[in-house]
This record gives C-alpha cells, sequence and structure tokens, in this order.
C-alpha cells in the first residue's frame, strides 16, 4: 500500500503538478481512504521522499556498529554511500523527484531539513570520536558538512545526467577527495603543548659561554 501511494502521488504530481494535487487525489487513485494515508505519510511532503527515514535510520545504526578501530573519516564517507546506494536502488523514480524538487520551493526547503538531519548522524559520530582532540566539534561538524557537500554535489551531477552511469564512480571520487582533505593529518590532543622556542642572535666567533649565557637570560633563568 505505501508504493501503491508514493507511485499514485507521483503520477498525479507529473500530470498535474505537485500543488494541484490534493491527499484526496492520491488515494482516490490508489484507491484507499485518508486514513490510510496517514499512517504512512504525515504530510504531502513526505510521500516525496519515503525512504529517507529509513535511511536515516541504517545510517545512524551504521555509524553506532562502528568501533575504536575505524578510522573516523571514512567511516562516515561509508556511511554517506548508504544515501547514494538508496537513489541508486531506484533511479527512474530518483531523478523524477529530483526534477520535481528543482520545481516546488516548498520541496527544496523540505529536503534541506531531510540533508541537516544527515548532517547532524554524521557530526554527532565524530564529535564522540574527537572528544579527546583540541576543538574536536569544529573538526566534527567542518567534516560533516564537507562529507554532505561532497557527496550531495556529485549525486546532483548524476541526476542531472538523468542516471546515466555509475553513480558511485562520482561519488567515490568526491569523498576521496574529503578523505585526502580531512582524513590524514592527526591532530594533537588538547593536553599537548608546543614547546617553546627561543632564537638568540651571537657574534660569529663569540665562546660558547657567552652564547648559554644569554640563552639563559631570554629564559629568565639564573
Amino acid at each position: 500500500m505505501r508504493d501503491a501511494l508514493v507511485t499514485a502521488a507521483f503520477r498525479l504530481f507529473l500530470e498535474r503538478g505537485y500543488e494541484q494535487t490534493t491527499v484526496d487525489d492520491i488515494v482516490a487513485l490508489a484507491g484507499v481512504g485518508r486514513r490510510s494515508f496517514f499512517r504512512y505519510f504525515p504530510s504531502k511532503e513526505d510521500v516525496v521522499f519515503p525512504d529517507h527515514e529509513r535511511c536515516l535510520a541504517d545510517m545512524t545504526d551504521f555509524l553506532a556498529g562502528g568501533s575504536d578501530d575505524d578510522e573516523p573519516v571514512g567511516r562516515v564517507c561509508d556511511a554517506a554511500r548508504l544515501v547514494l546506494r538508496m537513489y541508486a536502488e531506484n533511479p527512474t523514480f530518483s531523478v523524477q523527484r529530483y526534477r520535481l524538487t528543482k520545481r516546488v520551493p516548498g520541496l527544496r526547503a523540505y529536503e534541506l531539513s531531510v540533508v541537516w538531519r544527515y548532517e547532524r548522524a554524521l557530526a554527532e559520530y565524530l564529535r564522540r570520536r574527537f572528544a579527546a582532540r583540541r576543538e574536536g566539534t569544529l573538526q566534527a561538524d567542518v567534516i560533516a558538512a564537507a562529507v554532505v557537500a561532497a557527496h550531495n554535489n556529485a549525486l546532483r551531477s548524476w541526476l542531472r545526467s538523468d542516471g546515466q552511469g555509475e553513480a558511485s564512480t562520482a561519488v567515490d571520487h568526491a569523498l576521496a577527495y574529503v578523505r585526502s582533505a580531512f582524513g590524514g593529518a592527526p591532530v594533537p590532543p588538547a593536553a599537548e603543548q608546543p614547546a617553546d622556542v627561543v632564537v638568540v642572535v651571537a657574534r660569529r666567533g663569540a665562546p660558547l659561554w657567552r652564547v648559554v649565557q644569554e640563552i639563559e637570560a631570554t629564559l629568565g633563568r639564573d
């Protein structure tokens, strides 16, 4: 029934337009009642994005199932691929939704709220992994945003091509860029402080004891 409602909704959206289609129109075409519609979808917007709740739950479970041995940036990149897999399961539907969302401002706003939830899931995982790092929260939020931006850039390119070719190729390339930028350089923990550096200028040929005296004076030692 859920799939029947989605199929009916998109048929009407394409024929009449999103704004001109009502929930009553959708249930009439699907042959069910309004109560059945709202059992599956809280609103008309939700029928446009029927699979995101499941995908978000899968992503959350995937991140929670990792271990401390997992490289954090690689883990969130792998989590982002779950979203790609969802789109690639039905390219025709995904392209139709992309075109519809571009035309309807309300759907674009709804989609942004969905993307934000994915980003928050990635950031919360990274915050836990980076808890001991200096500015770990900042790093987590920046990396999560970069992963989402890279994934969406490649995904939209694939959707604009009407779903031609392998979506994973472009997404893998984009995520590899994120890993190269954030995945290789460890950040020192907050407790680690840089060592003092002292520069002393001495005449050529000055005796060693004079150089040592100058260093001690600079450091304020007797």
